[in-house]
């Protein structure tokens, strides 16, 4: 199993309200770096956000030893070439630490970056993209020439004889457009907070495409936690986080996402609703799945909630569904990332990298003892 954390603003305990959020400096962002690659993460998600993920990546580098750094990239935006350079240079500084999550966003978001592309037109330019991507990072001379990609003789100048350790490949989207790129690209398939039973179905619709290309890809999902010792107390703290809900944050999100093209952000509001209930609990989509922070966060709004025990259950009904990836968050990101690595992450047998340097282990078994406690 990988557990990755989430390493990116905003922060706070209600970061959807201005006195709720926490500053999120230099010194901070490394505390949280710091944390993930002591508790034993596999690595953290750099999402886009406020701070461009390259630089935020190659600055913490310095302050972990082991967690894989998961950057977030939208293809189009910087040349197949100038991307594959980037990657090299960072996997060479850290020892092969990197992986990439390849976002197709939503027509408003790329908008601001001059993209124009329709939602199945970005497909086709993701498609052209990685094809010339995995080929230069291959030590190949490209000349290509598609719709939306072209290069001439790109080609990258490598260290001396050091071959490029090609980073694994993250994508997710839930359209057909986005499933057939990632059946004949990627190595791992993400998907946001659906239910168990809707992940199983998605793995298979995945799968089969993925076989008619030849490929065999990893699967995962990007998920809230909310968990303390028992399940009265973690409700109580999702009845907390809900109550904190205010209208003007509510009203604020769902203009935000309005409009958008992305069928993973359609799921994720049709959860909700966009309504806020008296109770948080009214919004428990299956149990321990919590979909309230869908009203105040876009993107992901599905959370865990429950105690130890439930939350490694939820985990294992997700793993049978053929998941063994999960990016993982709660508010706010270092305390919650502490209590989640105390209470839940040493009954699991998490994969994540050795030393720097060192070669990876991949694991995905469970502490059977906890497991088998939580399946009774």
């Amino acid at each position: 199993m990988k557990v990755l954390w989430y390493l990116t603003a905003p922060d706070g305990r209600y970061p959807w309200k201005k006195d709720g959020a926490r500053k999120m400096d230099h010194a901070y962002l490394q505390q949280l770096a710091r944390a993930y690659d002591h508790l034993g993460f596999t690595g953290a998600l750099l999402a886009t956000g406020a701070h461009d993920v390259w630089v935020l990546g190659a600055s913490l580098l310095p302050f972990t030893e082991r967690m894989r750094f998961l950057a977030a990239i939208h293809p189009g935006l910087i040349p197949p070439v100038l991307l594959a350079k980037m990657a090299a240079t960072f996997q060479e500084f850290s020892k092969g630490r990197l992986l990439l999550n390849i976002v197709s966003g939503d027509a408003k978001m790329l908008g601001a970056y001059g993209m124009t592309l329709p939602h199945d037109e970005r497909y086709v330019m993701a498609d052209e993209y990685l094809t010339v991507f995995r080929r230069i990072l291959a030590g190949e001379t490209v000349t290509f020439k598609g719709r939306h990609v072209e290069t001439i003789e790109a080609k990258l100048a490598l260290s001396g004889d050091t071959p490029i350790v090609q980073p694994d490949l993250w994508f997710g989207g839930s359209s057909e457009a986005a499933i057939e790129v990632a059946a004949k690209h990627v190595d791992t398939y993400l998907s946001w907070g659906e239910t168990p039973d809707e992940m199983a179905a998605k793995v298979e619709r995945v799968r089969a495409r993925a076989k008619a290309h030849g490929r065999a890809l990893g699967y995962g999902i990007r998920l809230y936690v909310v968990v303390r010792e028992t399940d009265e107390e973690a409700w109580a703290a999702a009845q907390d986080l809900h109550d904190h809900m205010d209208d003007a944050a509510i009203a604020a999100n769902a203009r935000f996402v309005a409009g958008t093209d992305s069928v993973g952000q359609q799921k994720m509001t049709a959860l909700h609703g966009g309504l806020k209930p008296k109770f948080a609990r009214d919004l428990e989509i299956a149990p321990g799945l919590w979909a309230g922070l869908g009203l105040v966060r876009p993107g992901p709004g599905t959370a865990i909630v429950g105690s130890p025990e439930t939350v490694i259950r939820t985990l294992r009904a997700y793993q049978g569904a053929g998941i063994e990836t999960f990016i993982l968050s709660g508010m706010p990101l270092l305390e919650e990332a502490y209590r989640f690595g105390e209470l839940v992450l040493p009954h699991l047998d998490v994969a994540r990298t050795a030393r720097a340097g060192s070669a990876f282990t991949w694991s995905n078994l469970f502490d059977r003892d906890l497991s088998a406690k939580a399946a009774g």
